[in-house]
């Protein structure tokens, strides 16, 4: 029987032999990670028994056992944690990435090499970096209301009841989108003094309070590519930042370093 080929990972076959693979389980609990050399290019991988991995089997796991994707999808991170530990420049694959064979990972490594080799220069010497802002906006006040919103208040009063109700709608619409305008704002001021420290900067998309289990909204959501030498004025700006911003409410969550998850350019 011929297993499948789950991939966790590339690393350039230079740095392979400078560390040992650590012992580390892999996707069905049982097998261990094990490495293929094609080249330039080594793969980290595990096998997988193709009557309990097939495709139509993952499909329905992850459609309908949410326990399962958990545990799988913490397995898929915390493995790669470890294995950046030893790699540094490995560049990560995306969750239950799945061969039907080694020489289909083989043909990969082939038809990409140039371009994985291109990513091993780009990553070499630089870390990856997440900062998450969140803002308890029942303690934000913001800047002060618009000349708008100011002359829409002083012109209630001189409505007569139905009229003055749908005001105070449009009146209330006005503020929140101002008030979004004005979180935005600062975010992107946020994140173009930090940018300076970066080789590349990515703005993500926010997770709503149902998957971060935090009391305060995301406000925004961003990844850094630094060089070493960057990493501490960076971390420093942000205590700055959090220093002058958090009695406003603002909350910066920095983490890392990570696999180069957004900045590998690997799907």
């Amino acid at each position: 029987m011929e297993y499948l080929s789950y991939l966790y990972g590339f690393i350039p076959t230079s740095k392979r032999h400078q560390n040992h693979l650590p012992s580390l389980q892999g996707f069905d609990g049982e097998t261990e990670l094990y490495m293929i050399e094609d080249r330039q290019i080594t793969a980290i991988l595990c096998a997988l028994d193709p009557d309990d991995y097939s495709e139509e089997i993952i499909k329905s796991k992850i459609d309908q056992d949410m326990e399962w994707l958990k545990s799988k999808a913490f397995h898929h991170h915390e493995t790669l944690i470890s294995l950046y530990k030893v790699y540094p420049d490995i560049i990560p694959s995306s969750f239950c990435t799945i061969y039907e064979s080694e020489q289909n990972v083989k043909k990969t490594i082939r038809e990409n090499e140039d371009k994985l080799m291109d990513i091993f220069d780009s990553l070499d010497g630089n870390q990856e970096w997440n900062l998450k802002i969140y803002l308890d906006e029942k303690k934000w006040k913001g800047q002060g209301d618009s000349p708008a919103v100011e002359e829409m208040r002083r012109n209630l009063d001189s409505l007569s009841p139905g009229k003055r109700f749908f005001e105070k709608k449009k009146l209330d619409q006005l503020i929140e989108q101002e008030m979004e305008k004005e979180k935005n704002t600062l975010c992107e001021d946020v994140h173009d003094r930090l940018k300076k420290y970066s080789q590349k900067a990515e703005v993500k998309r926010n997770w709503n309070k149902d998957v971060t289990g935090m009391n305060e909204r995301m406000a925004w959501n961003s990844v850094f590519l630094l060089p070493d030498q960057t990493v501490d004025s960076y971390l420093e700006e942000i205590k700055s930042l959090q220093k002058d911003l958090n009695p406003q409410g603002w909350k910066f969550e920095v983490s890392g370093p990570w696999p180069a998850y957004h900045f590998s350019g690997l799907s």
